[in-house]
């Protein structure tokens, strides 16, 4: 058997549909967010990243900085071990505290990943209520798509953002049945942003748990940074939340919060919370650090969402086809994997701007695009150089650009 010639040919496939992924070696500048060095054989280059996840630039914030110093003075670098045997340290406890009082909640589990975290608490509900079904929003996160998998029980997907369909999905299920709506706040490609009120409603109406992913959401909205269902004044209806320190908050990890016993039970019988060494004291103790310097500084917040408006609106102007949508996420359609990704070298290569290509299968074919995502560090003239870049490069190439009247909107 030639094992080889299997995983050459699969690659071989990925380069020829123009979706094979380069990681670019990045080295961030402390203090200097969002400036970064590009490293290759040559040495370090300067580049300005446009299209990190730590949205609100709080993986540069002192405080975070100073608190992870602290711990990995005081407790050295690793747990030591999983959270039953030895990887509890008061740091961890210290987190999970801070993350039940920010959803308003009774209690909260942290994982090494939001990743984990949804994959294992989805998989292992299904184990602890066997006859449940999983109402799952189509375009749910690849981790919540494996942890309704994984828990081997039935799904039904309703469309994105569909109320009507996912009422008729719910009424026709036995009353006296498990039943478990899964969704997000924001959708991290698109934008687009759910009613959770209404999802509330309608779980409420017909005996369905709510399982909410505010990863792309949480420190960047609510008035303490507790997502889009504090925002909107419906954290308290929403049973399970999900999260992650890895965005908004700057660090590494991810969570569940809800009532004390159904976190327990997950605590009780997730193997990959059981089995999985606990993140690293330092890492808990940033983002604690995080967590309270977002709950009574709104500041972040307020500069965050004017950037992402301005970089829209200044996107629009320049004719570029902009995906409109009510988050933070500002993702420009270029509807084509090989071109896509010839956008983005020419960025790196040429002006210095570091873009990753979003492609299938993270989008759907044809709805391949850059995703910017802007932060409060972002400067205007970070923006003018991008946006020059970009009206250069689709004249270059000749790719479509909105219309007159889209721009003017």
């Amino acid at each position: 058997m030639d094992y080889g010639r299997i995983f050459n040919e699969a690659l071989k496939k990925l380069h020829q549909e123009g979706r094979y992924r380069v990681f670019a070696d990045i080295r961030r500048h402390r203090g200097a967010f969002p400036r970064a060095e590009h490293m290759t054989a040559a040495g370090g280059r300067p580049v300005t990243v446009w299209c990190s996840n730590d949205y609100l630039g709080m993986g540069q914030h002192p405080m975070v900085l100073a608190a992870m110093h602290e711990a990995i003075d005081r407790a050295g670098a690793g747990s030591g071990g999983t959270r039953n045997i030895s990887g509890t340290t008061h740091y961890h406890v210290e987190l999970e505290a801070e993350l039940a009082h920010l959803h308003g909640k009774e209690a909260a589990l942290l994982f090494t990943s939001a990743f984990v975290a949804n994959d294992t608490t989805l998989a292992t509900l299904q184990k602890l209520m066997p006859d449940a079904v999983i109402l799952s929003d189509e375009m749910n996160h690849a981790s919540m798509i494996a942890g309704i998998r994984n828990g081997g029980g039935e799904k039904l997907i309703w469309r994105h953002n569909d109320l009507g369909d996912l009422e008729q999905r719910l009424k026709a299920q036995p009353k006296d049945r498990p039943k478990i709506v899964a969704f997000e706040s924001v959708y991290s490609m698109d934008g687009n942003i759910a009613d959770i009120r209404g999802i509330c409603d309608l779980a409420e109406r017909y005996g369905a748990l709510t399982y909410l992913d505010e990863v792309h959401a949480v420190g960047l909205y609510g008035p303490r940074g507790g997502g889009i269902a504090e925002r909107d004044g419906v954290m308290d209806r929403v049973d399970i939340i999900n999260g992650t320190l890895a965005k908004g908050f700057g660090v590494m990890g991810g969570y569940i919060a809800g009532k004390r016993a159904l976190v327990d039970a997950i605590r009780s019988f997730a193997p990959g919370f059981i089995f999985t060494t606990s993140v690293a004291p330092a890492i808990a103790a940033g983002a604690t650090a995080s967590i309270r310097h977002l709950k009574v500084s709104s500041a972040e917040r307020t500069r965050h969402t004017e950037r992402a408006r301005t970089l829209s609106r200044r996107l629009r102007s320049g004719g570029l086809p902009v995906m409109e949508n009510p988050s933070h996420i500002v993702p420009v359609l270029v509807g084509d994997p090989v071109l896509c990704k010839q956008v983005t070298d020419c960025l790196l290569d040429r002006y210095a701007i570091y873009v990753q290509p979003i492609n299938f299968p993270t989008v759907a074919r044809g709805t391949e695009r850059l995703r910017l995502t802007p932060t409060p560090q972002h400067s205007d003239a970070d923006m003018d150089r991008l946006v020059a870049a970009l009206r250069e490069l689709w004249a270059e190439l000749n790719l479509p650009l909105q219309m007159p009247s889209q721009a003017a909107e």
